[in-house]
């Protein structure tokens, strides 16, 4: 003769030894008073509940009764976790690159830190920097936003690029661009961006205003701090770009592409040099900006842009390493063979 009730149920049990439990405990308390109530029918118990045999008996087996805290989950955590393999010199050097250049990730970091002589992983940078920062140790410079903002005029000698002009060679295209900075309150400043879209090479300038005159002694800029001869520039609706600077681009034989109105994507090289200038360069320099402060600085930031910093389009090559492997730059710029 089988006697019912002599057992305590699990939530009588769960009473008297007053144990809170986690709702996925209770729930799978049910399934074993269902279990008990229906005759230890374990599939009938499984179909009513929605869960696997396996799942069931696995449970059934760590299941005590006495102590419904056997039911409870229990943690995934490794008996053996894997030791961190890097070294204090490695810790040391990533913490230094990154604090020099905050925005860089893992991969540019990982290509300077070889050109010192330190090999490591790309993998590892990242366990690092995530080290350095859950015991923060690593110090993020404060974000500076700056505001951008752009016009667009009708072109009054400037032709939209043909469709089968195509840059095949650095100079062919070179994208120019301007920049409000509003570093502080009541200051604006301008910068001018040239980019090359096949060497990826950068000439910067700043000033208090973008005009065509200042626009026109950019050309100069370009022209001069360029490994290349640049026959073609790209530049959008501003009116800074219209004026005395067209006549410049003509009276140097430099042709002159205008973008349709509002498209900053068919300008997307100079577009995201700029965010890179901005995030990397303004948001976190220690400047007064001051004119003679800044454009020195700039200028460094340019040659660091050109010959340091790894390029992801580039393979994580320089623009200058991309020149020199892929390109003569001795008098007219063309293809290594």
């Amino acid at each position: 003769m089988k006697i019912i009730g002599a057992v305590l149920t699990g939530y009588t049990q769960l009473a008297r030894l007053n144990q809170p439990i986690s709702k996925e405990a209770q729930t799978r308390i049910k399934w074993f008073d269902y279990y008990r109530d229906h005759g230890e029918n374990a599939r009938l118990t499984c179909r009513y509940f929605g869960i696997s045999p396996q799942t069931f008996y696995r449970w059934k087996r760590r299941y005590n009764p006495q102590n419904p805290k056997t039911i409870e989950d229990r943690s995934h955590r490794p008996r053996r976790l894997r030791q961190p393999t890097y070294t204090s010199q490695q810790v040391e050097a990533v913490l230094r690159m990154r604090e020099s250049y905050p925005r860089w990730g893992k991969d540019k970091i990982k290509v300077c830190l070889e050109k010192e002589g330190i090999q490591i992983s790309v993998s590892m940078v990242g366990r690092i920097i995530r080290y350095l920062k859950a015991r923060n140790l690593l110090r993020e410079p404060p974000i500076n936003p700056i505001s951008v903002r752009k016009r667009a005029r009708t072109r009054p000698y400037a032709v939209r690029k043909p469709k089968e002009y195509q840059a095949k060679l650095p100079g062919d295209i070179v994208q120019v661009d301007t920049l409000d900075v509003r570093p502080l309150p009541g200051v604006l400043l301008k910068h001018f961006s040239a980019y090359d879209v096949v060497a990826r090479w950068n000439v910067l300038s700043v000033g208090s205003q973008a005009t065509a005159t200042s626009a026109a002694r950019f050309l100069d800029d370009i022209q001069t701090r360029s490994p290349f001869e640049v026959r073609a520039i790209q530049v959008d609706g501003g009116s800074e770009f219209t004026s005395f600077f067209e006549l410049e681009c003509q009276k140097r034989g430099i042709r002159l592409f205008v973008l349709p109105p509002r498209s900053p994507k068919l300008n997307g090289g100079v577009e995201r040099a700029n965010r890179t200038h901005t995030e990397e360069f303004y948001e976190i320099t220690d400047s007064t900006f001051e004119l003679a402060d800044l454009i020195p600085k700039l200028l460094e930031w340019e040659n660091i842009c050109n010959t340091y910093r790894p390029n992801q389009a580039l393979n994580y090559l320089t623009p200058l390493e991309n020149l020199e492997r892929n390109f003569k730059t001795g008098g007219k710029v063309s293809p290594i063979t």
